[in-house]
């Protein structure tokens, strides 16, 4: 893990968070942290949806396969929040009620919010920010063509990896998985690129194997995110052992 990342009394707060054992002032306090740190904002969300995964595995044996537990997602910081909670809430439903079946991530955030040496996977690509847009106002295909059209302008192969990153990201947010699976293998392909990118490339994709049902797959790309020792690799790490343990 990078290690400028690292707090660990923070994560510490986090993990009390998940669980439910931090009074209402301390929950105050906590978010006013997380809403100045982005790491920390995104391993909240990986965190709950990791006690989600190891939970949901468990009711496929007990429910119906027609059944099916979605969260529901949205943008900013704010709408990140509100996922946050609304994660907790169906954990602490499911502590109660028995647990849901297996789901990966239900949504992809998208990384255009700033642009930094250190943070190569979050871009000021114009590009990209047009089809995010466009994404969001609900123009998906145009999105898709546009990012799709630029992929075959451009030579340079990290920005090729950017694009396919986003354009993978679109594509499994609107239930592409398929597609999304083409994209992000496109991201893994290219050695050369930024680690963080390439981490991206793989923990996305092992969230669209799980998706697919591929687990064997999903476990492999898992490896990679680990072996990259990145922001992704202690929930990846998680991940990988909760699929071991409902196989």
């Amino acid at each position: 893990m990078i290690e400028s990342n690292l707090n660990k009394d923070l994560e510490r707060k986090i993990d009390l968070y998940i669980n439910g054992k931090l009074s209402e002032e301390q929950v105050d306090e906590l978010w006013a942290e997380l809403v100045q740190n982005e790491y920390y904002l995104d391993y909240t969300k990986s965190v709950a949806n990791l006690k989600q995964v190891i939970l949901d595995r468990r009711k496929a044996d007990e429910l119906p396969a027609t059944y099916r537990l979605r969260k529901v997602a949205s943008y900013g910081v704010a709408a990140a929040i509100a996922i946050i909670i609304g994660v907790i809430g169906v954990l602490n439903y499911t502590a109660s009620n028995g647990p849901a079946e297996l789901d990966a991530l239900a949504w992809i955030e998208y990384d255009t919010y700033r642009s930094s040496n250190d943070s190569p996977a979050i871009t000021n690509n114009e590009v990209i920010k047009t089809a995010i847009r466009l994404a969001n106002d609900g123009n998906t295909e145009e999105a898709i063509g546009l990012l799709e059209k630029e992929i075959s302008e451009v030579s340079d192969t990290e920005e090729i990896a950017l694009l396919s990153l986003s354009l993978g990201s679109i594509q499994y947010n609107y239930g592409n998985y398929s597609d999304a699976l083409e994209s992000f293998s496109n991201v893994i392909t290219k050695n050369d690129i930024n680690k963080l990118i390439l981490e991206k490339g793989y923990w996305y994709l092992a969230n669209t194997y799980v998706q697919l049902e591929k687990l064997p797959e999903a476990e492999q790309a898992l490896q990679n995110t680990i072996e990259l020792d990145g922001q992704y690799s202690r929930v990846a790490e998680s991940y990988l052992n909760a699929i071991n343990k409902v196989r």
